[in-house]
């Protein structure tokens, strides 16, 4: 069975993105980008609306951009090879090369997903779907890159979620102050 990796970057006060979305508190370091990859072998991506369109206005022009890092182009270039596939019932269609779009039942779709055998499935950002998920128990792990950044208030990634138990696997620090910390869920507790 595949495993769902859910990769995002979180404040220390929690959130994973500003009250209108916004990211432009992450840190970058391609240290970090480099542990999270050893991490993880996804060959598939699940997008909520929101995040995909970010996603699909920026990373399909990075890759053969000589401007860019190389660490950049080379994660552009992964991303575009990658399967997409994008949960909305409001987009029309998806631009992005070998990106398609679903407006089924999510946990349907994510159960025929996880079957037979494979490379990791991730969620980049995309919090609905992230809390949607783990009340289902089809997470099966989490990558958290903590930023030393309070951002005050934003979107919490676990703000609806039904509790749980996670076995944590493995934490880096890093000189830029973030901590990568890498967890497996448990059994999750009834409420």
């Amino acid at each position: 069975m595949r495993k769902v990796v859910v990769f995002n970057n979180l404040s220390i006060d929690g959130y994973y993105a500003g009250l209108g979305g916004e990211i432009d508190w992450f840190i970058h370091d391609p240290e970090v980008d480099k542990a999270a990859h050893e991490m993880m072998n996804p060959d598939t991506v699940l997008f909520g609306r929101v995040t995909y369109q970010m996603f699909e206005s920026y990373w399909p022009h990075v890759a053969n951009n000589p401007n860019a890092p190389e660490g950049a182009r080379m994660m552009a270039q992964e991303l575009n090879q990658m399967t997409k596939v994008v949960f909305s019932t409001t987009l029309q269609e998806v631009n992005w090369e070998n990106s398609r779009l679903l407006s089924g039942n999510l946990a349907e779709e994510v159960r025929r997903l996880k079957e037979g055998e494979g490379p990791d499935i991730t969620i980049f950002g995309s919090g609905t779907i992230v809390q949607q998920l783990a009340n289902e128990g089809l997470i099966d792990e989490y990558l958290l890159v903590l930023t030393p950044v309070v951002i005050g208030n934003g979107k919490p990634l676990f703000q609806d979620a039904t509790q749980m138990k996670l076995e944590l696997l493995e934490t880096r620090s890093f000189s830029s102050g973030i901590v990568l910390l890498h967890y497996r869920t448990g059994k999750q507790k009834s409420s």
